[in-house]
């Protein structure tokens, strides 16, 4: 019989390349992760793991099972939680990952809403932009994850989320940002965003400059850009200073303070739609489904 723990070692192996890294990752010894193997290996009845060099490789029985390893200890995982949270015994746990503007936003409001409610529920936050944090939800290392996608673009493969429960929180506008002393900040009209053809610009995370350059580009032009930084307030900064202009979410600017800039309703409209994602047997888990509603109702505003 092929054990959870077991797999929950072979998923490290697979993922670190090495018995020793893996039981670095799992907080044991190595000789305690290659006696894990050698059961594993015996309950699956072939080899799953082949030694070259100093890393270890998946035989093609040892990615098969990895494959599914993560279904099964989300499935086990709901499961267990749910028992659980019936039997009185513990109130459970949730695991978020979200990108940041979610993290400084949504997430505060609904943890502290969570803790206040249940005490006893264990929430943990890992940092993860679209679509890796949809990958880690995919792969079983989170519980939910917020996600974004832009809603005026056609959706690309790895943003079809037909096999996750799809929980829809708000719908996000991006505004412009320009210098206070720019020459459009004081003005009370929408800005079409190819009045800003011959600024530099500064972008942020890798998707949304691609996202950027797609709007600017059917607008008639390609933005020049000349800093790209994940960090909303360097954004700021860099516009404060005078380096240039940017386009961010309005749900970004809610955690900054947007000290010596201006803010403008930029044309065409632009949106992303944030949602919380989950996989469908860890939506029947009380505390992941009740997390689920707290994020929700940090979302109306």
């Amino acid at each position: 019989m092929i054990e959870a723990r077991h797999l929950r070692v072979l998923r490290a192996v697979a993922r670190t390349g090495s018995f020793s890294a893996a039981a670095r990752e799992l907080g044991c010894t190595q000789p305690a992760v290659s006696q894990q193997m050698k059961a594993l290996e015996l309950s699956a009845g072939t080899t799953l793991l082949i030694r070259t060099g100093r890393e270890m490789r998946l035989t093609e029985a040892g990615e098969a099972l990895v494959r599914h390893a993560a279904g099964i200890l989300a499935g086990l995982t709901a499961a267990e939680e749910e028992v659980a949270a019936i039997a009185g015994l513990r109130a459970g746990r949730v695991r978020l990952s979200s990108f940041p503007s979610g993290s400084s936003t949504l997430v505060p409001t609904a943890v502290a809403g969570m803790r206040a409610a249940h005490p006893g529920t264990k929430i943990s936050l890992v940092e993860a932009e679209p679509p890796k944090s949809v990958e880690m939800l995919r792969a079983g290392d989170c519980d939910i994850t917020l996600a974004f996608r832009y809603v005026d673009l056609p959706t690309p493969a790895e943003e079809q989320w037909d096999d996750l429960v799809v929980r829809p929180l708000l719908t996000d506008r991006l505004v412009g940002l320009v210098p206070a002393g720019h020459r459009l900040a004081a003005g009370d009209r929408p800005v079409r965003i190819e009045e800003l053809a011959e600024e530099e610009w500064i972008a942020g995370c890798p998707r949304c400059r691609r996202h950027l350059v797609e709007v600017c580009e059917r607008a008639g032009f390609t933005p020049r850009i000349d800093f790209a930084t994940d960090d909303y307030p360097a954004v700021v900064g860099l516009v404060a200073a005078g380096l240039g202009v940017a386009v961010l979410p309005e749900l970004a600017l809610e955690a900054v303070r947007p000290k010596g800039v201006a803010v403008l309703e930029v044309l065409p409209a632009v949106q992303r739609e944030v949602v919380a994602l989950t996989l469908p047997d860890l939506a029947q888990v009380p505390a992941v489904d009740m997390m689920l509603g707290r994020l929700a109702r940090a979302g109306l505003r």
